[in-house]
């Protein structure tokens, strides 16, 4: 006899945290590591788009922070500047605690 599906751990409302984001690589910073030995990469995201708000178009266009740990900043490391990404992730504070930063857990090539 088959087990019964088991349900996802219950998240509390609000708990959703995911940003999915078509940018340009327009800036890295070198690798670093942590105390730990992880690699870390600071990089900075381009986004340029056309959006609909209110039923008007409207050009969007941001810089935006992002980092990548481990095996994803070297991966990022690699990447030439003006590569386009369509990156997947979670936002959270700046190390310094001035605004905010996507962490990268995983992009693809455009």
């Amino acid at each position: 006899m088959a087990n019964p599906p088991t349900e996802a751990p219950h998240q509390p409302i609000g708990s959703h945290n995911r940003l999915h984001l078509t940018a340009t690589l327009v800036g890295t910073q070198p690798l670093r590591y942590t105390p730990a030995a992880v690699p870390v990469l600071d990089a900075l995201l381009e986004h340029q788009s056309v959006q609909i708000e209110s039923g008007q178009q409207r050009q969007v266009a941001l810089q935006l922070k992002a980092v990548g740990f481990g095996l994803m900043a070297e991966a990022l490391a690699r990447l030439p500047l003006g590569t386009l990404l369509d990156a997947h992730g979670f936002m959270a504070h700046a190390r310094n605690g001035k605004g905010f930063v996507l962490h990268i857990q995983e992009f693809k090539l455009i």
